[in-house]
């Protein structure tokens, strides 16, 4: 049995953790873990720009960076705690070329060398993004600007297409996802002038297309230079049209702008800025399973990160949350339901109170039509636009789905009959996509330990949670996900982390995975067949806290591309919200649990 003052102990120190890192006017900004990925492309972006000059530390300090972070099989991974990719050792070979250190750093790339020829080099890169050219074509380009590979090898980009009306682009057939048409523009005026088509026709009409092509995406660009906020996106652009002769063409001037204001302490540069409206919107959620008043603090805050007028970058209409307040951000269909959720809290703390609830309805309702609408035909949700649904990180997704479904339910009065149609052709999507063991899995996290780099214990948490919230926990699919993530649980009882194959291999499961799965868990009930699974996971979790270890982050979570990065505040976080999930079932108030505590303190001087 677990020690109850030991449950509230952990709850209370974890509450504490998350609230020190609070911005002063009440919301969460978190950190994301450098990047190796992003470091070597803003490199590249620097010196092909012609920026050498002006620049020079920083490319010095981020390549110093860069040959600390090389793993022992010679290549680099996403983040210091990610496993060698072919991508990123491919851009940082790139990079260290086009910096000319070639002469300087003859062992680190010979070996970087071997581990591309292992790894299956180009061929193998096209081979693990398939018909995706997303993130494919971009690092051909950087590889073409080192040398390494012909233009002829980047495949060419229907950087035309830019010039048709948005609301074209889903029927197209793009082989990029949504949010790449910068990079469709850039990456294909590029490639159509270092190896122009052989076609007469189609030459003439990509070299017309030129100028308003090149205005779209000017257009695109956020107030910060900083498109999606993400520092490998907006290099790559900046790359395509300074390798075409327009190094001082403003959108190339913005990009350099933004990554010497984006650059760490260290010479290293994030995935993307921040993700503060959604570190807060889970930070909201988590504390909201004992009440917790703190979410009162940053109301105004949070309805200011709502998009009031149609996004330039993707179309959509008003009334979404992207993933940060800064400018890059663009409205999605995950971001948009947490943000939902944590309205939904703060109604329910504010009734009678000032500001009016009404603001928080008004919100809410904006919020709810714009996911109404963002549905897709197989009654899942996308990412950010409706209708795509061929690409990775277009289509349709369970986590999306299931957090979808929780914010519209958690408003439904505002539409019932809208709301549940659209719930019950999600969950029949839900059905549909469980995996045949009873599991599913999300399309922004991973786990890199297995194999197909999928993380079916966030998704199946997640999905879980849905049917917690539409009260239809006891239905057959939603036992059968129960059931595999009873059996799931590693032996220390967390869950999660990377387990050894062979004997003296390290163990580990992952504070994340373990907060989740305890959530869900605590949330689903106490029979006995669950007792002693949750009691484990809790155990296992309050140990964590206790020995300091739940601020330790796993590179869980896929940015865009299936690129990995960690997020500090997500241990935390996640920790909070499943102690917060057990404390609520035991019917114990958080402000009765911080009294107590305040008297054992007192009583203890």
């Amino acid at each position: 049995m677990i020690d109850p003052r030991r449950l509230e102990d952990a709850y209370l120190r974890a509450r504490a953790d998350l609230l020190a890192q609070r911005t002063g006017d009440g919301h969460w900004i978190g950190e994301l873990s450098a990047s190796a990925l992003s470091t070597a492309t803003a490199i590249s972006a620097l010196v092909v720009a012609g920026r050498s000059d002006q620049d020079g530390s920083l490319i010095d300090r981020g390549i110093t960076w860069l040959v600390k972070q090389q793993n022992s099989d010679g290549g680099w991974g996403d983040t210091d705690l990610s496993h060698s990719n072919l991508s990123t050792t491919l851009l940082t070979i790139s990079a260290l070329r086009i910096a000319g250190r070639t002469d300087q750093l003859v062992s680190e790339l010979a070996n970087a060398r071997r581990y591309v020829d292992e790894a299956g080099a180009v061929a193998g890169l096209r081979a693990r993004y398939g018909q995706d050219k997303t993130f494919a074509v971009p690092i051909l380009m950087n590889c073409a600007l080192a040398g390494l590979v012909p233009w002829r090898e980047v495949d060419p980009l229907p950087f035309e297409w830019a010039c048709l009306p948005q609301s074209f682009y889903r029927w197209m057939g793009l082989p990029v996802v949504s949010y790449a048409i910068p990079a469709l523009v850039a990456i294909g005026q590029a490639r159509h002038h270092h190896a122009p088509s052989a076609n007469p026709l189609l030459r003439w009409l990509r070299s017309r297309a030129i100028g308003r092509s090149t205005r779209v995406l000017g257009g695109m660009q956020p107030d910060s230079g900083g498109f999606l906020e993400a520092i490998p996106l907006s290099c790559f652009v900046a790359m395509g049209l300074a390798t075409t002769e327009r190094v001082d063409h403003p959108v190339v001037r913005e990009v350099v702008q933004f990554l010497r204001r984006s650059v760490r302490d260290d010479g290293s540069w994030p995935i993307d800025i921040n993700l503060s409206t959604w570190v807060t919107t889970l930070a909201l959620n988590a504390l909201g399973y004992m009440g917790d008043s703190v979410a009162d603090e940053c109301v105004e805050w949070l309805l200011g990160c709502q998009h009031l007028q149609r996004h330039p970058f993707t179309g959509a209409q008003p009334g979404g949350w992207g993933w940060t307040d800064l400018s890059g951000a663009v409205p999605d269909a995950d971001d948009t339901p947490g943000a939902l959720l944590a309205l939904a809290r703060l109604r329910q703390r504010m009734e009678g109170e000032e500001p009016p609830p009404q603001r928080i309805a008004e919100a809410a309702r904006m919020g709810v039509d714009w996911l109404l609408c963002m549905q897709n035909r197989d009654g899942g949700w996308p990412t950010f636009c409706r209708g795509w649904g061929k690409l990775p990180f277009d289509r349709s997704g369970a986590d999306l789905t299931a957090h979808a479904i929780r914010a519209i339910l958690a408003w439904r009065k505002l539409s019932p009959r809208r709301v549940d149609e659209a719930c019950r052709r999600a969950f029949e999507y839900l059905e549909r996509v469980q995996r045949s063991e009873g599991s599913w899995v999300p399309l922004w996290f991973g786990n890199q330990h297995l194999a197909d780099e999928t993380n079916p214990v966030y998704g199946t948490a997640k999905v879980l949670l849905a049917y917690r919230d539409a009260g239809t926990f006891g239905c057959e699919s939603a036992q059968r996900a129960v059931d595999w993530l009873v059996q799931s649980q590693n032996p220390d009882g967390g869950w999660g982390g990377n387990w050894p194959e062979k004997p003296g291999d390290s163990a580990r499961s992952s504070v994340e995975e373990t907060g989740l799965a305890v959530e869900t868990l605590a949330a689903h009930g106490r029979g006995k067949s669950l007792q002693t699974t949750l009691e484990k996971g809790l155990s296992w979790l309050i140990e964590a806290v206790e020995t300091g270890q739940h601020v330790s982050a796993s590179p869980i979570g896929f940015y865009f591309a299936k690129l990995w990065y960690h997020e500090s505040l997500y241990p935390v976080v996640f920790t909070v919200a499943a102690l917060g999930a057990a404390l609520a079932g035991t019917g114990r108030p958080a402000l009765a649990i911080a009294v107590e505590k305040n008297h054992r303190h007192i009583e203890g001087l």
